[in-house]
């Protein structure tokens, strides 16, 4: 079973801890995990950009594996404040767009990879599967 901590660092925005223990559970089906989910602001993912990825940029999610043995264990940062322009965006609820970023995250830390045209296409596949199961009648069509 997979143990999920969630943490709302965003000052403004709180989102339920049984909804994303249930998106990060899915996602990793019968794998042993420790995850950390932790939700923040675009000030903070700045700053985690440039002190760990050394990029100067805003993103929407960030990954770091910490262990990949039997039990693997990982920290996602989800940017609240992009999940919410993205939504505008793209037409979708906030909910769907975080489920969206949080599922990206866990398929990162599953060894997903998105650097390539290729690779970031089959990782959108299992993401939307994945978004598709929660939100079915998701309009967001940029995959």
């Amino acid at each position: 079973m997979t143990e999920v901590a969630v943490i709302n660092a965003h000052r403004r925005y709180r989102i339920r801890r049984r909804t994303v223990e249930a998106y990060v559970r899915k996602v990793m089906g019968t794998r042993r995990g420790r995850i950390s989910v932790v939700f923040i602001d675009s000030r903070r993912c700045r700053t985690l950009n440039r002190q760990f990825l050394h990029h100067d940029d805003v993103t929407d999610v960030i990954t770091f594996p910490l262990e990949t043995g039997k039990v693997l264990e990982g920290e996602i940062y989800v940017n609240l404040d992009r999940a919410r322009q993205q939504a505008r965006t793209y037409r979708v609820s906030v909910a769907e767009e975080t489920a969206r970023l949080v599922v990206h995250g866990v398929l990162h830390l599953l060894g997903y990879d998105d650097r390539s045209a290729h690779a970031a296409k089959r990782m959108t596949r299992v993401q939307e599967r994945h978004v598709r199961f929660w939100f079915p009648h998701t309009q967001r069509n940029d995959t």
